[in-house]
Parts: structure tokens; sequence; C-alpha cells
């Protein structure tokens, strides 16, 4: 067998079990390496073993050799920690973004290269184009299924080394190709949320490790409306869990978080999904990462989303000398969430991102004058 150039991330699921029969029909030489990213809490939730099953089996039915490591210290310290910080500190992170960037394509295709190959390729939705020797990140075919939000922070050296088979695919073509070739994966049932919980409840999950300390559930003028467990439960926009019944004197319809003070332990609701105090028309963020290595300019025009899958929306973007952004939108934006990530687009095509640090949305600003 020739040397192997090309080594798949096998992660039990059926998008990475087509990846690599994709690449093994277009005849480059593929080994498959399955990924250990969260050790056994002991909780009967996470689904690892399952997934390194199921990934065998795929590897058994391609012919394909297949490796296996173990990533969860790094994914520990590299992606976890951070993740529960941010929650600590009231922020909504993105785990899936520092993994893709500090296990998928840092560590993964670390050992990629140790085991002597010169590409790695993963089940994502999304491609990869290289013109006169710059990189650039896009859009999948799919747009539904599009990924990119996720590979934001991905640069210049990761997409060199980096193939997409399931780019140009369609994810109903990408079930056809499974249930026609056989593969174990075939039918099984895509992963939803956050890797390390599982199906598990989330709230239970967080109190592992940020223990529950209840408050008072507030509207923004003041009134009492009920108790919560604990504010970095809840994010912007979130509608569950509140379990605020009927209140005297108001309308019987839902309530949103709307804000959340950590340094009193007050969660500010109202009522509305399109509540004006959600509304922002203006972010700041942290130091952006471009995928071409540099901004575009300081000062351009582009479109961004705030969320994953939102759609593209209009702003202006402004880049310090320190690196951070002011982004200003075309039109006001339900729930942009510090610690979530801002991503920028010209087209099809992935500029960047950066985190969101704070925004103009009017509790977020009058609460943060009042800690100033």
């Amino acid at each position: 067998m020739s040397r192997v150039r090309t080594i798949v991330g096998i992660s039990g699921g059926v998008d990475s079990s087509v990846a690599a029969m994709k690449l093994l029909e277009s005849g480059e030489p593929t080994a498959g390496l399955f990924m250990q990213n969260w050790a056994d809490d002991g909780s009967d939730d996470c689904r690892a073993e399952d997934d390194r099953r199921d990934a065998v089996a795929v590897c058994g039915r391609l012919g394909l050799p297949i490796h296996f490591r173990d990533f969860s210290s790094e994914y520990w310290h590299g992606v976890f920690q951070h993740f529960i910080d941010e929650y600590a500190a009231g922020r909504t992170p993105n785990p899936d973004v520092l993994c893709n960037r500090e296990i998928k394509f840092r560590h993964f295709l670390d050992a990629a290269r140790q085991l002597g190959a010169e590409f790695i390729a993963t089940g994502h939705y999304a491609r990869v184009e290289c013109i006169d020797g710059r990189y650039r990140l896009l859009r999948a075919q799919d747009r539904s299924k599009d990924q990119s939000y996720f590979l934001h922070q991905l640069g210049q050296s990761q997409l060199a080394a980096t193939r997409f088979p399931l780019g140009h695919l369609l994810k109903t073509e990408v079930r056809r190709l499974a249930a026609e070739a056989r593969l174990p994966t075939a039918a099984k049932k895509d992963s939803t949320g956050i890797c390390f919980i599982g199906e598990r409840d989330f709230r239970e999950f967080l109190a592992r490790y940020l223990p529950a300390q209840a408050g008072e559930i507030r509207t923004p003028d003041g009134r009492v409306v009920g108790q919560h467990p604990g504010v970095f439960y809840f994010t912007l926009g979130q509608r569950e869990g509140l379990n605020i019944g009927g209140v005297r004197g108001f309308e019987p319809a839902p309530w949103y978080v709307v804000g959340k003070d950590v340094a009193t332990n007050v969660l500010y609701v109202d009522q509305g999904i399109e509540n004006p105090w959600l509304q922002s028309q203006t972010l700041w963020s942290a130091e952006a990462h471009w995928v071409d290595g540099s901004a575009p300019a300081r000062r351009f025009s582009c479109t961004a989303q705030t969320r994953y899958r939102q759609r593209d929306e209009v702003c202006e973007v402004e880049v310090g000398d320190d690196g951070r952004l002011v982004v200003r939108f075309a039109r006001a934006q339900r729930a942009a969430t510090p610690g979530q990530s801002l991503v920028l687009y010209d087209g099809e095509s992935c500029l960047g991102g950066a985190v969101i640090d704070a925004t103009d949305a009017p509790l977020e600003s009058r609460l943060r004058s009042q800690a100033a």
C-alpha cells in the first residue's frame, strides 16, 4: 500500500464516514483517526464508546486503517476550562469554535503529520479554494448545513493542509451515498448540542462545575417576577426554563431573558420575542482572527452572522489598532450575545471573526454604565 497522504477524522457519524469514502473513491491514500476528546465522567451520558465502535465498523467496511488518539486532556485545558470560565463570567461561549481551532486543526493535524500524512480531512460542510497561493474558506454548497461559522478561526497553514470532501454535497446526498454503500452509520442521527454534554440536562451538567446560586428574576424596571437557580445557566433570548407563571399586572405572554447581572445575581426578563431590550445595532469584539492573515482594510463593508444559521446581515466594520472590532449593523440585531462568535463574510468567502465582547443593547448598556 502506498504511503498514506491524508488522514480523515472518523467521528462515528455519517458525515465523516462519507468523507472517508469519497477520499478512497478518488484514489487518495487514506487512513482514519478517531479522537477521544472527553474523558468518561461516569454519567453514562457520553457517547464516545458508541462512536468509537461505529468508527471502527465504518473503517472495517471501507477497508481503511484506523488510528486512535486521546485528546481529552488537551480538550479540558484548551476548550472546556474556557467554557466554564466564560459561563462563570455571565457570558455564553461557543465551544465548537474552540474545539475546531485547538483540537481538530491543531492536535489532530499534528498527530496526522506524526503519522506521516500531508493532509487531514473532516466531515465538515465547508470548502477550501486556493487562488494565487492564498487559501479561502468558503461556505458549503448546502447552505442549510454550512459550518464555515465554526471554522472561522482557521488560517492559511491549516487550510493548506485540510480537505473537506463534503463541501460540494447536499446532506440528502450524503445520506443516500451512505445507504448505498451500506455504511453502518447511514441511518445514525446527527449529534446536536454541545458534544461533551450529550443527551443530559444542560443545567444539571453545568451545576457540577458552577454550583447553583439562587436569585431574583426581575423586569427591566425592577419588578420581581420569579426566582432563578443561577444567572449563568441562562442566555439572552432564552425562553425555556424560566418557570414564570401568570404574573399579576402582565399579559399571559411568554417571557424571555433580556439581561443578566452576575455581580448582583439578577436575571432580567421581559415579554415579546422581538423585545426592544434584546435589540442592538453596534457591537464591540475581542481581537479578530483573519483567515487571510490580516484584515481586508481598516474600514470595510461586509455581511456578518452573530449566531449559527443566522441570515447574512449587512454591516460596517472598523478595525482598531489593537485588532478589536467595532461593528455597526444596517438593521438591529436580536440577542447578539457576549461570548458568542461574530463571523464575517464577503459573499461565499469567510473573512474571519471574533468573540463578541459587548453590544449597545439598552439593558446591557445600562448595566455596564452602572458597573463603571
